[in-house]
């Protein structure tokens, strides 16, 4: 039966009461469409939505065009999936700090989400999340985030660390290991109360399975699983995620016990003692319901390693590339290091008087932009945003990339350009439309840390070693192409550190 025979046969079988009512209805269901004013955007295809016009392997390229084109508040489709897409800092800030209580939720991936099961504090909601970022936040500060007894853990790090690079006498070297030996010791001693040596087989292991997780969260096999979970439920990157977050969890779980078999109510030595206290405190009390249980100890632990190591751990990275790359903004560093600190340890009250290498970090930061399209949110009611209905429930990517390469806010928002943190004067200044750790309710937790741990390594290694590029490389030859994982880290490359000392 063809279209016109349908209505014909129903307008014939039908009152007329009913046939004004079936056009009342069609009347109003097309005239709300267009006063809700949806945001607009690509137009969609049966059920891969815009997949064939995305490129999988950087997204976030095809949403920053698709921003200029269909403006700053923008619908997409991954598969049957919606997604809502904010770009532009005034629109991003407007949405994650102006209605944080709408956009404060999280939706994690498919995969993420068959794994945390709604616990931890990276991808959790609702009471659970309040209750362990609460303590999360509170206990982290109490072992030193922020505070003076975290800048001493990390000083003491600094040496180790110079000690790794030295052992390569000047030749050419993958900065990936050392680095993230480094960078994971602060969050370990803070979470288990202890820092690990680099050649420790527990703690490279646990290294290298957060290095193969991080990319094969971001491969195009695992973002078709979360649009289509039960035709990619079986793939192999999937299959091999789920294998070694199960190792993780099983060494996390024999580390639980040995802290178990040593610990002490009254002398907490780092995150896991104080779970534990308060977990047994709870049960004594005849508390059978608290979040404080075994999976949010296991998931908050895990993802307290992977944020802490991670994002500080590849923005090093990448700022020891750009000295490498660009050796007058190198020189202009070190110069400030000799003048201002001469040979000594650099401490956090330094910052102030080094105004130039912070600018540095900043815009590797901003540039680098490790996280382009930040972790995504939720709305948790329906609103009218900037003119356009956006339903409960809704997916939302605050595009962050968007944000810290935002043409109104940087004047070369495409280049290493450090000046965008420095005043006529040469002084440090903030930039509203700097954030990188995202904003509101879900802003980075491990924001003051990893600030004092940029500085603090990245002002240590400039002041021991001159970065070059591997032998028969030149400046120009140093590839900025970033490989694609969760973060947007260096592709591989080798760097020359000649000791300065």
């Amino acid at each position: 039966m063809d279209t016109l025979d349908f209505f014909l046969q129903f307008f014939s079988s039908t009152s007329l009461l009913g046939v004004l009512t079936v056009l009342l209805l069609i009347f109003f269901t097309f005239f709300s469409s267009f006063s809700t004013q949806k945001p607009p955007g690509p137009r969609p295809l049966p059920l891969l939505g815009n997949l064939l016009q995305l490129d999988l392997k950087r997204p976030y390229n095809t949403l920053l065009e698709f921003s200029k084109k269909y403006g700053s508040v923008f619908t997409i489709y991954l598969g049957p999936k919606k997604v809502v897409v904010l770009a532009g800092y005034k629109t991003v800030k407007e949405a994650l700090v102006d209605y944080d209580d709408v956009f404060g939720e999280r939706v994690p991936l498919q995969i993420l989400d068959d794994i945390s099961q709604g616990h931890g504090v990276l991808w959790s909601n609702g009471d659970s999340w309040k209750e362990m970022r609460r303590f999360a936040l509170t206990n982290l500060r109490d072992f030193g985030m922020g505070k003076r007894a975290s800048e001493d853990k990390i000083t003491e790090e600094c040496q180790y660390l110079v000690e790794g690079f030295k052992n390569f006498k000047g030749q050419a070297f993958d900065t990936t290991k050392p680095i993230n030996c480094a960078v994971s010791n602060i969050i370990c001693s803070i979470v288990y109360g202890s820092r690990f040596e680099y050649n420790d087989p527990e703690f490279t292991s646990m290294l290298n399975r957060l290095n193969r997780n991080g990319k094969i969260l971001g491969s195009p096999a695992i973002q078709m699983d979360d649009m289509f979970p039960s035709l990619f439920k079986w793939t192999a990157d999937r299959k091999e995620f789920c294998k070694l977050t199960d190792v993780s969890r099983k060494q996390n779980l024999g580390i639980f016990n040995q802290i178990k078999e040593t610990l002490n109510p009254q002398m907490c030595r780092g995150f896991v003692d104080a779970f534990l206290v308060r977990k047994k405190m709870l049960e004594e009390s005849g508390i059978t319901n608290s979040h404080f249980h075994d999976d949010n100890l296991m998931l908050t632990v895990m993802n307290l390693f992977a944020a802490g190591t991670e994002t500080t751990s590849t923005t090093l990275r990448w700022a020891l590339l750009f000295m490498t790359k660009y050796p007058k903004i190198q020189d202009e560093v070190q110069e400030e290091l000799r003048r201002v600190i001469g040979d000594r340890q650099v401490q956090v009250a330094d910052r102030k008087n080094l105004p130039f290498t912070d600018a540095v970090i900043h815009e590797t930061q901003r540039l680098s932009s490790i996280l382009p399209a930040g972790l995504p949110h939720k709305t948790t009611r329906d609103i009218t945003f900037q003119g356009h209905f956006i339903k409960k429930g809704t997916t939302v990517f605050p595009l962050l990339t968007s944000v810290l390469h935002d043409p109104d806010e940087w004047e070369r928002p495409h280049s290493f350009y450090p000046t965008h943190f420095l005043d006529k004067e040469k002084k440090f200044i903030k930039r509203d439309a700097f954030i990188p750790f995202s904003a509101g309710r879900r802003v980075c937790l491990g924001e003051g840390l990893a600030r004092m741990e940029l500085f603090l390594f990245f002002a240590t290694l400039l002041q021991h070693f001159r970065f070059t590029p591997a032998p028969g490389v030149s400046e120009d030859e140093l590839d900025l192409t970033p490989s694609v994982g969760i973060t947007l880290s260096p592709s591989p490359h080798k760097l020359c550190a000649v000791s300065r000392m």
